[in-house]
C-alpha cells in the first residue's frame, strides 16, 4: 500500500524572520524531520542503516518553492513520501499546508546511499527497498 507520511509542525517565535514570516531555513529544518520520521515509519531508522548495514544516505540536492507564507502560531501539516526510487538513490517529496489546508510551500529532496567503509554508492538491500516502496508515489 503506497501511503504518505503526514505530520505537524507548530510555528514558534524563532522560526520568524525579520518579515515576519517563517524563514526559509526552517523549512529545511523540517524536511530533516520529514525524512528521519519517514525512514522510522519505514522501519529503518537512519542508526539503523548506518550502524547495521553500514550505508548513509546523503542529500544532493534540495528545492523549495513557496507558496504562501507561514506566520507566528501556524500549525503546518507536512507531508512526505518517496516519488521516485532508484537502485541507489530516492527523490522525497514534501508538501507544506497551513490550517486552513491551503498549499504554503513544495519541496524535494534527492539522496544518494552511500556505503561508509568505500564512500560509494550503494544499493538499496530488498529488505529496505520494499520498505521505501510502502511509501512510494510516483
Amino acid at each position: 500500500m503506497n501511503r504518505k507520511l503526514t505530520f505537524e509542525e507548530k510555528v514558534y517565535t524563532y522560526h520568524i524572520d525579520f518579515v515576519g514570516h517563517v524563514n526559509n531555513i526552517v523549512y529545511v529544518q523540517w524536511l530533516e524531520n520529514g525524512r528521519v520520521k519517514l525512514l522510522e515509519a519505514m522501519g529503518i531508522p537512519v542508526t539503523n542503516l548506518a550502524h547495521g548495514e553500514g550505508i548513509v544516505p546523503v542529500l544532493t540536492e534540495t528545492t523549495i518553492a513557496y507558496k504562501k507564507p507561514l506566520f507566528l502560531d501556524n500549525t503546518v501539516t507536512v507531508e512526505t513520501w518517496i516519488s521516485k526510487l532508484n537502485n541507489a538513490s530516492a527523490i522525497m517529496a514534501f508538501r507544506f499546508l497551513n490550517e486552513k489546508g491551503e498549499l504554503c510551500a513544495v519541496a524535494k529532496q534527492k539522496g544518494l546511499f552511500i556505503d561508509r567503509k568505500t564512500m560509494r554508492p550503494a544499493r538499496l538491500s530488498a529488505k529496505n527497498r520494499e520498505a521505501f516502496e510502502q511509501f512510494l508515489i510516483e
